[in-house]
């Protein structure tokens, strides 16, 4: 048996039957090049026959995507099975996907049918399927709450048939991760077939077993995983990519490998939620905020000691660049100087315990404690005439007809610098004037606004974070003008580098 795990993502399919979350065929194309990137074996593109929008995403999408076998699915009809070939039509590797419910549910309630004759319909449109491709998978619906030795005869059947995967989906996530192995493993103990084609698992979440099952079908015998990126899906959302990828990953024990790279996850997840407009729960294993966001003081300090203590996952290797320290009530001295020394003091241990209380007693106060206030808190922030860099002069021309120029005067070290650049607008236009003059390698990590009041008339707090060399600075202003206030919280920042 293989060691590999195939990937089938069905982002772009079952994901995307989420209320609200439909994409244009722009945008799917942008999701599947980068499911493309980022390694999937598979990409379920869609349900040709659901709709003409549908049908032309996955023509379109098989067009855009070279490496990953483009999937479109059907029902055990023959007049879904042509669509479906038809809209593959320019795909460079192509499967159909067809299928029909094998639990008595679907059989005496859905389909108003028997065994026998399901089979026959599962034959027929496996049979029908290979007539336009080699590579036809069958979908046994409701397999998790279908009879083993029913559902074996119907795996046989459609293999003897041609099929080369064998989905076996828990449509309703009814199974219990044990009961979900041992069909698998059944499957492959009673199919005398099995060994030509591959088992496929299709986990739902109603339960919150999704990630379980498919673990257990892999461990007995599966070999490719139906997934979606963050685990969007139908009800309570389907079997998340980058639990699987990461568990794998993780359990070097498990004698499985994937070919996803998972540096790329991040990206993608982000990309995801972004077009679907659908919010990541911030506790959301791997890809939520929090996922690698320490408050506690004990998991805190663990942390900067060595960062395995409490996490079994390096950021590095889903996409995120280093955990978060998050300062709360409930955080302690080596955060706080961990905080502090990224914001360039340091403190000898007798001042850093007066401001340790100074931050308790502050943060039972508010919610978290935020750079701005550290820099309060510690009795460090600059005057103007301080600074090594500062802001003389900032000219702006932007408009609807206009292309964005800014002009600015930086005092440096006491010498006065002029610069003038171009940008997408006035405040990409004024961070290329002042990249002109320090003429130092940064690239822009985070750039936040925030309201601080109301009204148009509003004092907005900017925050930057840039990277030189490696090395994270960040830098502060607030200003009612917020292009100002933007220059001002970059050069901030730059002058830290110094």
């Amino acid at each position: 048996m293989s060691d590999k795990i195939f990937v089938f993502d069905t982002t772009l399919r079952d994901g995307e039957q989420v209320p609200g979350c439909q994409l244009n065929t722009v945008e799917k194309i942008e999701v599947a090049k980068a499911l493309e990137s980022l390694g999937v074996d598979v990409i379920e593109a869609g349900f040709p026959m659901s709709s003409p929008g549908d049908f032309q995403s996955v023509v379109e999408i098989s067009k855009a995507v070279n490496n990953p076998i483009i999937c479109g699915l059907t029902r055990a009809i023959e007049k879904d099975i042509e669509v479906a070939a038809e809209a593959l039509q320019y795909a460079k590797r192509k499967r159909i996907h067809t299928g029909i419910g094998t639990s008595p549910y679907h059989i005496q309630y859905k389909l108003n049918s028997t065994p026998e004759k399901i089979i026959e319909r599962a034959v027929a449109a496996v049979k029908y399927a290979k007539k336009f491709v080699e590579d036809v998978e069958f979908y046994a619906e409701d397999a998790g709450r279908s009879d083993n030795e029913y559902l074996a005869k119907v795996v046989e059947a459609v293999i003897a048939a041609g099929a080369t995967v064998i989905n076996i989906p828990d449509t309703t996530g009814y199974c219990l991760p044990e009961e979900f192995g041992t069909k698998i493993r059944y499957l492959m103990e009673n199919v005398s077939n099995v060994h030509k084609a591959i088992l496929s698992t299709h986990c739902h979440n109603d339960l919150g077993m999704a990630t379980a099952n498919t673990i257990e079908g892999v461990l007995n015998g599966a070999r490719q995983v139906e997934v979606t990126m963050n685990g969007i899906g139908e009800r309570a959302g389907n079997t998340s990519l980058e639990e699987i990828v990461m568990i794998i990953k993780s359990h070097k024990n498990l004698p499985v490998y994937t070919n996803i790279d998972s540096r790329k996850i991040h990206k993608t997840s982000r990309l995801v939620s972004s077009l679907m407009r659908m919010p990541i729960q911030p506790n959301k294993a791997i890809v939520g905020r929090n996922a690698f966001a320490h408050s506690s003081g004990i998991h805190q300090d663990g942390v900067l000691k060595n960062r395995e203590t409490y996490e079994i996952i390096d950021p590095k290797d889903v996409g995120i660049k280093e955990s978060s320290i998050d300062l709360t009530a409930r955080s302690g001295r080596a955060a706080l100087k961990y905080r502090l020394k990224l914001l360039g003091y340091k403190f000898p241990k007798s001042e850093l315990d007066e401001l340790y209380q100074r931050f308790l007693n502050l943060a039972d106060k508010k919610r978290d404690v935020n750079d701005d206030d550290l820099m309060a808190l510690a009795g460090k922030v600059a005057t103007e005439k301080d600074k090594p860099m500062k802001l003389e002069l900032l000219q702006v021309v932007c408009g609807k007809s206009a292309v964005p120029m800014a002009t600015i005067r930086l005092r440096i070290n006491g010498e006065v610098h002029s610069s003038t650049a171009s940008g997408n607008g006035p405040i990409d236009a004024s961070f290329a004037a002042v990249k002109q003059l320090i003429k130092r390698k940064v690239h822009l990590e985070e750039f936040l606004i925030q309201a601080i009041t109301r009204g148009s008339d509003d004092l907005g707090k900017v925050h930057v974070q840039i990277e030189n060399r490696g090395k994270l600075y960040y830098g502060f202003s607030a200003s009612t003008d917020i292009i100002t206030g933007s220059v001002e919280a970059f050069v901030d920042a730059i002058a830290k580098i110094v």
